[in-house]
Protein backbone atom coordinates (compact mmCIF):
# COMPACT_ATOMS: atom_id res chain seq x y z
CA UNK A 1 0.00 0.00 0.00
CA UNK A 2 1.17 3.57 -0.72
CA UNK A 3 2.94 5.26 2.17
CA UNK A 4 4.39 8.48 0.79
CA UNK A 5 4.16 10.75 -2.22
CA UNK A 6 7.46 12.37 -3.17
CA UNK A 7 7.38 15.78 -4.82
CA UNK A 8 9.75 14.98 -7.68
CA UNK A 9 12.25 17.49 -9.12
CA UNK A 10 10.48 17.13 -12.48
CA UNK A 11 7.17 18.21 -10.96
CA UNK A 12 8.83 21.18 -9.26
CA UNK A 13 10.41 22.23 -12.56
CA UNK A 14 7.04 22.01 -14.34
CA UNK A 15 5.38 24.16 -11.68
CA UNK A 16 8.22 26.71 -11.81
CA UNK A 17 8.04 26.90 -15.61
CA UNK A 18 4.27 27.45 -15.45
CA UNK A 19 4.69 30.15 -12.81
CA UNK A 20 7.35 31.92 -14.92
CA UNK A 21 5.05 31.76 -17.96
CA UNK A 22 2.26 33.24 -15.84
CA UNK A 23 4.43 36.07 -14.54
CA UNK A 24 5.59 36.89 -18.07
CA UNK A 25 1.98 36.92 -19.35
CA UNK A 26 0.80 39.13 -16.49
CA UNK A 27 3.67 41.60 -16.97
CA UNK A 28 2.90 41.71 -20.70
CA UNK A 29 -0.77 42.22 -19.85
CA UNK A 30 -0.12 45.08 -17.45
CA UNK A 31 1.92 46.82 -20.14
CA UNK A 32 -0.69 46.31 -22.87
CA UNK A 33 -4.11 46.05 -21.21
CA UNK A 34 -4.25 46.33 -17.37
CA UNK A 35 -8.03 45.89 -17.09
CA UNK A 36 -8.02 42.69 -19.11
CA UNK A 37 -5.08 41.40 -17.07
CA UNK A 38 -6.72 42.07 -13.70
CA UNK A 39 -9.89 40.40 -14.98
CA UNK A 40 -7.84 37.31 -15.84
CA UNK A 41 -6.18 37.34 -12.43
CA UNK A 42 -9.68 37.25 -10.94
CA UNK A 43 -10.80 34.46 -13.30
CA UNK A 44 -7.81 32.21 -12.57
CA UNK A 45 -7.83 32.74 -8.82
CA UNK A 46 -11.59 32.28 -8.51
CA UNK A 47 -11.21 29.14 -10.63
CA UNK A 48 -8.69 27.49 -8.31
CA UNK A 49 -10.35 28.80 -5.14
CA UNK A 50 -13.54 27.12 -6.34
CA UNK A 51 -11.68 23.84 -6.92
CA UNK A 52 -10.28 24.02 -3.37
CA UNK A 53 -13.70 24.85 -1.90
CA UNK A 54 -15.35 22.07 -3.91
CA UNK A 55 -12.71 19.51 -2.92
CA UNK A 56 -12.89 20.34 0.79
CA UNK A 57 -16.68 20.26 0.59
CA UNK A 58 -16.26 16.75 -0.85
CA UNK A 59 -14.26 15.77 2.26
CA UNK A 60 -16.92 17.21 4.55
CA UNK A 61 -19.72 15.35 2.77
CA UNK A 62 -17.80 12.06 2.98
CA UNK A 63 -17.21 12.57 6.72
CA UNK A 64 -20.80 13.55 7.50
CA UNK A 65 -22.28 10.62 5.57
CA UNK A 66 -19.55 8.26 6.87
CA UNK A 67 -18.83 7.12 3.34
CA UNK A 68 -16.38 4.25 3.28
CA UNK A 69 -15.62 3.87 -0.43
CA UNK A 70 -13.71 7.18 -0.72
CA UNK A 71 -11.64 7.04 2.48
CA UNK A 72 -8.56 5.73 0.65
CA UNK A 73 -8.44 8.92 -1.44
CA UNK A 74 -9.11 11.57 1.24
CA UNK A 75 -5.54 12.90 1.13
CA UNK A 76 -6.23 14.27 -2.37
CA UNK A 77 -9.00 16.75 -1.47
CA UNK A 78 -7.07 17.62 1.71
CA UNK A 79 -4.08 18.54 -0.45
CA UNK A 80 -6.24 20.57 -2.85
CA UNK A 81 -7.47 22.52 0.17
CA UNK A 82 -3.81 23.36 0.79
CA UNK A 83 -4.08 25.89 -2.04
CA UNK A 84 -6.27 28.21 0.06
CA UNK A 85 -3.43 30.02 1.92
CA UNK A 86 -1.75 30.74 -1.43
CA UNK A 87 -5.08 31.88 -2.84
CA UNK A 88 -5.54 34.27 0.08
CA UNK A 89 -2.29 36.08 -0.74
CA UNK A 90 -3.04 36.21 -4.47
CA UNK A 91 -6.60 37.38 -3.88
CA UNK A 92 -5.38 40.05 -1.46
CA UNK A 93 -3.15 41.48 -4.20
CA UNK A 94 -6.14 41.59 -6.53
CA UNK A 95 -8.41 43.20 -3.93
CA UNK A 96 -5.87 45.88 -3.04
CA UNK A 97 -4.56 46.72 -6.51
CA UNK A 98 -6.95 45.32 -9.11
CA UNK A 99 -10.47 45.92 -7.81
CA UNK A 100 -10.71 49.40 -9.34
CA UNK A 101 -9.97 47.94 -12.77
CA UNK A 102 -12.76 45.36 -12.57
CA UNK A 103 -15.61 46.73 -10.42
CA UNK A 104 -17.64 49.82 -11.35
CA UNK A 105 -18.80 50.23 -7.77
CA UNK A 106 -15.19 50.73 -6.63
CA UNK A 107 -15.19 54.21 -8.23
CA UNK A 108 -16.75 56.88 -6.02
CA UNK A 109 -17.56 59.21 -8.91
CA UNK A 110 -19.52 56.46 -10.70
CA UNK A 111 -21.38 55.51 -7.51
CA UNK A 112 -22.44 59.12 -6.91
CA UNK A 113 -23.92 59.39 -10.40
CA UNK A 114 -25.78 56.06 -10.25
CA UNK A 115 -28.88 55.71 -8.07
CA UNK A 116 -28.71 51.90 -7.84
CA UNK A 117 -25.02 51.87 -6.93
CA UNK A 118 -25.65 54.53 -4.30
CA UNK A 119 -28.37 52.29 -2.85
CA UNK A 120 -25.95 49.34 -2.77
CA UNK A 121 -22.98 51.34 -1.46
CA UNK A 122 -23.46 50.41 2.25
CA UNK A 123 -22.56 46.86 1.20
CA UNK A 124 -20.48 47.43 -1.93
CA UNK A 125 -17.64 49.60 -0.66
CA UNK A 126 -13.94 48.83 -0.43
CA UNK A 127 -13.49 48.78 3.38
CA UNK A 128 -16.38 46.33 3.86
CA UNK A 129 -15.31 44.38 0.74
CA UNK A 130 -11.83 43.87 2.22
CA UNK A 131 -13.28 42.98 5.63
CA UNK A 132 -15.47 40.28 4.10
CA UNK A 133 -12.50 38.94 2.14
CA UNK A 134 -10.49 38.56 5.36
CA UNK A 135 -13.39 36.82 7.14
CA UNK A 136 -13.99 34.39 4.27
CA UNK A 137 -10.40 33.20 4.03
CA UNK A 138 -9.86 33.17 7.78
CA UNK A 139 -12.81 30.79 8.23
CA UNK A 140 -11.93 28.60 5.24
CA UNK A 141 -8.28 28.22 6.19
CA UNK A 142 -9.07 27.69 9.87
CA UNK A 143 -11.64 24.94 9.33
CA UNK A 144 -9.73 23.12 6.57
CA UNK A 145 -6.58 23.24 8.71
CA UNK A 146 -8.49 21.71 11.63
CA UNK A 147 -9.83 18.94 9.40
CA UNK A 148 -6.34 18.27 8.08
CA UNK A 149 -4.88 18.20 11.58
CA UNK A 150 -7.52 15.74 12.81
CA UNK A 151 -6.84 13.55 9.78
CA UNK A 152 -3.10 13.45 10.53
CA UNK A 153 -3.73 12.75 14.24
CA UNK A 154 -5.99 9.89 13.21
CA UNK A 155 -3.02 8.48 11.27
CA UNK A 156 -0.85 8.85 14.34
CA UNK A 157 -3.11 7.57 17.11
CA UNK A 158 -5.85 5.55 15.39
CA UNK A 159 -9.23 4.92 17.02
CA UNK A 160 -12.39 6.85 16.24
CA UNK A 161 -11.86 9.98 18.37
CA UNK A 162 -10.51 12.11 15.54
CA UNK A 163 -12.89 10.55 13.05
CA UNK A 164 -15.81 11.75 15.18
CA UNK A 165 -14.21 15.18 15.63
CA UNK A 166 -13.76 15.46 11.85
CA UNK A 167 -17.43 14.63 11.36
CA UNK A 168 -18.47 17.43 13.75
CA UNK A 169 -16.15 20.03 12.20
CA UNK A 170 -17.37 18.98 8.74
CA UNK A 171 -20.95 19.77 9.78
CA UNK A 172 -19.83 23.23 10.88
CA UNK A 173 -17.81 23.69 7.70
CA UNK A 174 -20.64 23.02 5.24
CA UNK A 175 -22.85 25.63 6.92
CA UNK A 176 -20.00 28.14 6.97
CA UNK A 177 -19.38 27.45 3.27
CA UNK A 178 -23.05 27.86 2.39
CA UNK A 179 -22.96 31.44 3.68
CA UNK A 180 -19.40 32.58 3.02
CA UNK A 181 -18.91 31.15 -0.47
CA UNK A 182 -22.27 32.54 -1.54
CA UNK A 183 -21.25 36.00 -0.31
CA UNK A 184 -17.80 35.61 -1.90
CA UNK A 185 -19.48 34.79 -5.20
CA UNK A 186 -21.66 37.88 -4.92
CA UNK A 187 -18.59 39.98 -4.14
CA UNK A 188 -16.08 38.67 -6.63
CA UNK A 189 -18.09 37.84 -9.74
CA UNK A 190 -21.76 38.90 -9.61
CA UNK A 191 -20.91 42.45 -8.48
CA UNK A 192 -19.10 42.97 -11.79
CA UNK A 193 -22.56 43.41 -13.34
CA UNK A 194 -23.85 45.71 -10.62
CA UNK A 195 -27.23 46.38 -12.27
CA UNK A 196 -28.07 42.68 -12.51
CA UNK A 197 -28.96 40.03 -9.96
CA UNK A 198 -30.03 36.40 -9.81
CA UNK A 199 -31.34 34.38 -6.87
CA UNK A 200 -29.85 31.18 -8.35
CA UNK A 201 -26.39 32.60 -9.04
CA UNK A 202 -24.67 31.70 -5.76
CA UNK A 203 -26.22 28.21 -5.63
CA UNK A 204 -25.15 27.55 -9.23
CA UNK A 205 -21.58 28.60 -8.49
CA UNK A 206 -21.47 26.57 -5.29
CA UNK A 207 -22.63 23.45 -7.15
CA UNK A 208 -20.12 24.27 -9.88
CA UNK A 209 -17.33 24.36 -7.29
CA UNK A 210 -18.44 20.95 -5.94
CA UNK A 211 -18.76 19.53 -9.44
CA UNK A 212 -15.40 20.73 -10.73
CA UNK A 213 -13.64 20.19 -7.40
CA UNK A 214 -14.71 16.55 -7.66
CA UNK A 215 -13.35 16.44 -11.22
CA UNK A 216 -10.01 17.77 -9.92
CA UNK A 217 -9.94 15.03 -7.26
CA UNK A 218 -10.63 12.35 -9.88
CA UNK A 219 -7.99 13.75 -12.22
CA UNK A 220 -5.29 13.72 -9.53
CA UNK A 221 -6.25 10.23 -8.33
CA UNK A 222 -5.99 8.86 -11.87
CA UNK A 223 -2.69 10.63 -12.55
CA UNK A 224 -1.24 9.24 -9.32
CA UNK A 225 -2.53 5.80 -10.25
CA UNK A 226 -0.75 6.06 -13.60
CA UNK A 227 2.49 6.81 -11.75
CA UNK A 228 2.15 3.73 -9.55
CA UNK A 229 0.09 4.93 -6.58
CA UNK A 230 -3.37 3.77 -5.46
CA UNK A 231 -2.83 0.24 -6.76
CA UNK A 232 -6.04 -0.81 -4.98
CA UNK A 233 -8.08 1.46 -7.29
CA UNK A 234 -10.67 -0.76 -8.97
CA UNK A 235 -13.64 -0.52 -11.31
CA UNK A 236 -16.05 0.05 -8.42
CA UNK A 237 -14.13 3.15 -7.32
CA UNK A 238 -14.13 4.36 -10.90
CA UNK A 239 -17.86 3.77 -11.14
CA UNK A 240 -18.50 5.80 -7.99
CA UNK A 241 -16.30 8.62 -9.21
CA UNK A 242 -18.10 8.66 -12.54
CA UNK A 243 -21.48 8.72 -10.79
CA UNK A 244 -20.34 11.81 -8.92
CA UNK A 245 -19.41 13.53 -12.18
CA UNK A 246 -22.61 12.38 -13.88
CA UNK A 247 -24.83 13.52 -11.00
CA UNK A 248 -23.11 16.87 -10.43
CA UNK A 249 -22.97 17.64 -14.15
CA UNK A 250 -26.72 17.12 -14.31
CA UNK A 251 -27.34 19.37 -11.30
CA UNK A 252 -25.02 22.01 -12.81
CA UNK A 253 -26.92 21.80 -16.12
CA UNK A 254 -30.22 22.17 -14.29
CA UNK A 255 -28.96 25.28 -12.47
CA UNK A 256 -27.54 26.79 -15.66
CA UNK A 257 -30.76 26.21 -17.61
CA UNK A 258 -33.02 27.32 -14.74
CA UNK A 259 -31.28 30.67 -14.38
CA UNK A 260 -31.27 31.27 -18.13
CA UNK A 261 -34.81 30.05 -18.82
CA UNK A 262 -36.51 31.87 -15.93
CA UNK A 263 -34.86 35.16 -16.86
CA UNK A 264 -35.67 34.64 -20.55
CA UNK A 265 -39.30 33.73 -19.76
CA UNK A 266 -39.95 36.62 -17.34
CA UNK A 267 -38.29 39.05 -19.76
CA UNK A 268 -37.63 41.77 -17.15
CA UNK A 269 -35.10 44.36 -18.38
CA UNK A 270 -33.17 44.44 -15.09
CA UNK A 271 -32.59 40.67 -15.43
CA UNK A 272 -32.29 40.15 -19.18
CA UNK A 273 -29.51 42.75 -19.45
CA UNK A 274 -27.04 40.06 -18.32
CA UNK A 275 -27.97 37.58 -21.06
CA UNK A 276 -28.64 40.01 -23.90
CA UNK A 277 -24.93 40.70 -24.08
CA UNK A 278 -23.89 37.06 -23.76
CA UNK A 279 -26.22 35.24 -26.15
CA UNK A 280 -25.54 37.45 -29.16
CA UNK A 281 -22.68 38.54 -31.35
CA UNK A 282 -19.14 37.46 -30.56
CA UNK A 283 -20.14 35.80 -27.28
CA UNK A 284 -22.76 33.39 -28.67
CA UNK A 285 -20.51 30.40 -29.40
CA UNK A 286 -18.64 30.69 -26.09
CA UNK A 287 -21.89 31.06 -24.17
CA UNK A 288 -23.50 27.89 -25.54
CA UNK A 289 -20.24 25.95 -25.26
CA UNK A 290 -20.67 26.19 -21.46
CA UNK A 291 -23.69 23.89 -21.42
CA UNK A 292 -22.24 21.55 -24.06
CA UNK A 293 -18.91 21.01 -22.30
CA UNK A 294 -20.02 21.09 -18.67
CA UNK A 295 -23.25 19.13 -18.99
CA UNK A 296 -23.96 17.51 -22.36
CA UNK A 297 -20.54 15.91 -22.80
CA UNK A 298 -20.24 14.22 -19.35
CA UNK A 299 -23.96 13.35 -19.36
CA UNK A 300 -23.82 11.49 -22.68
CA UNK A 301 -20.27 10.16 -22.32
CA UNK A 302 -20.66 8.64 -18.84
CA UNK A 303 -24.12 7.19 -19.41
CA UNK A 304 -22.74 3.78 -20.37
CA UNK A 305 -21.31 1.80 -17.44
CA UNK A 306 -18.50 0.36 -19.54
CA UNK A 307 -17.25 3.86 -20.34
CA UNK A 308 -17.86 5.10 -16.81
CA UNK A 309 -15.52 2.42 -15.42
CA UNK A 310 -12.75 3.14 -17.92
CA UNK A 311 -9.79 5.10 -16.54
CA UNK A 312 -8.99 6.86 -19.80
CA UNK A 313 -12.61 7.88 -20.32
CA UNK A 314 -12.89 9.23 -16.77
CA UNK A 315 -9.57 11.06 -17.08
CA UNK A 316 -10.69 12.61 -20.37
CA UNK A 317 -14.04 13.66 -18.92
CA UNK A 318 -12.36 15.31 -15.91
CA UNK A 319 -10.02 17.31 -18.15
CA UNK A 320 -12.84 18.39 -20.47
CA UNK A 321 -15.13 19.62 -17.68
CA UNK A 322 -12.24 21.47 -16.01
CA UNK A 323 -11.74 23.32 -19.30
CA UNK A 324 -15.48 23.96 -19.33
CA UNK A 325 -15.24 25.39 -15.82
CA UNK A 326 -12.74 28.01 -16.99
CA UNK A 327 -15.14 28.97 -19.80
CA UNK A 328 -17.97 29.25 -17.27
CA UNK A 329 -16.02 31.72 -15.11
CA UNK A 330 -14.66 33.54 -18.17
CA UNK A 331 -18.25 34.20 -19.28
CA UNK A 332 -19.15 35.51 -15.82
CA UNK A 333 -16.28 37.99 -15.73
CA UNK A 334 -15.21 39.18 -19.18
CA UNK A 335 -18.45 40.55 -20.70
CA UNK A 336 -18.90 42.91 -17.74
CA UNK A 337 -15.26 44.06 -17.65
CA UNK A 338 -13.54 44.35 -21.04
CA UNK A 339 -16.66 43.49 -23.05
CA UNK A 340 -14.40 41.81 -25.62
CA UNK A 341 -14.30 38.07 -26.27
CA UNK A 342 -10.61 37.37 -26.78
CA UNK A 343 -8.73 34.32 -25.53
CA UNK A 344 -5.03 34.89 -26.11
CA UNK A 345 -1.63 35.13 -24.46
CA UNK A 346 -2.89 36.94 -21.36
CA UNK A 347 -5.71 34.44 -20.69
CA UNK A 348 -3.67 31.30 -21.33
CA UNK A 349 -0.51 32.61 -19.68
CA UNK A 350 -2.28 33.82 -16.53
CA UNK A 351 -4.03 30.46 -16.17
CA UNK A 352 -0.70 28.66 -16.56
CA UNK A 353 0.82 30.77 -13.79
CA UNK A 354 -1.96 29.98 -11.35
CA UNK A 355 -1.87 26.33 -12.41
CA UNK A 356 1.82 26.25 -11.53
CA UNK A 357 1.11 27.62 -8.05
CA UNK A 358 -1.76 25.14 -7.65
CA UNK A 359 0.45 22.18 -8.67
CA UNK A 360 3.18 23.31 -6.27
CA UNK A 361 0.74 23.77 -3.36
CA UNK A 362 -1.08 20.47 -3.91
CA UNK A 363 2.04 18.36 -4.50
CA UNK A 364 3.71 19.90 -1.46
CA UNK A 365 0.69 19.05 0.72
CA UNK A 366 0.58 15.51 -0.69
CA UNK A 367 4.23 14.95 0.21
CA UNK A 368 3.70 15.91 3.86
CA UNK A 369 1.59 12.90 4.87
CA UNK A 370 0.90 9.29 4.02
CA UNK A 371 -0.89 9.17 0.69
CA UNK A 372 -3.34 6.64 2.11
CA UNK A 373 -4.75 7.34 5.62
CA UNK A 374 -3.58 4.16 7.33
CA UNK A 375 -5.78 4.37 10.46
CA UNK A 376 -9.04 5.53 8.93
CA UNK A 377 -11.84 3.31 10.36
CA UNK A 378 -13.27 2.68 6.88
CA UNK A 379 -9.99 2.12 5.05
CA UNK A 380 -10.47 -1.63 4.67
CA UNK A 381 -13.96 -1.05 3.31
CA UNK A 382 -12.50 1.36 0.78
CA UNK A 383 -9.76 -1.02 -0.33
CA UNK A 384 -12.18 -3.94 -0.71
CA UNK A 385 -14.92 -1.78 -2.22
CA UNK A 386 -17.06 -3.70 -4.70
CA UNK A 387 -20.32 -2.82 -6.42
CA UNK A 388 -22.69 -5.63 -7.37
Amino acid sequence: MDSKFIQSPKLRIISIILIVVGIAAIVFGFLSNPQRTWANVLISNYYFISLAIGATFFIAIQAITQSGWSSMFKRIPEAIGGYLPYAAVLMLLFVLFGAHSVYHWAHEEIVKSDVLLTHKSPYLNMPFFITRFVIFFALWILLTTILRRFSLKEDQYGGIEYFEKSEFVSKVYIFVLALTFSLATFDWTMSIDTHWFSTIYALKNFMSAFFHGSAAIILIVLLLNKSGHFKELNSSHLHDFSKYLFMLATIWGYMWFSQYFLIWFSNLPEETVYYVQRVGGEWRLTFYSEIVINWMFPFLFLMLNKIAKNKTALLTTSIVVLIGFWIDIYMQVMPGTTGINSIGIIEIGTYCGFLGIFIFAVSRALSQANLVPKNHPYLEESILHKLH
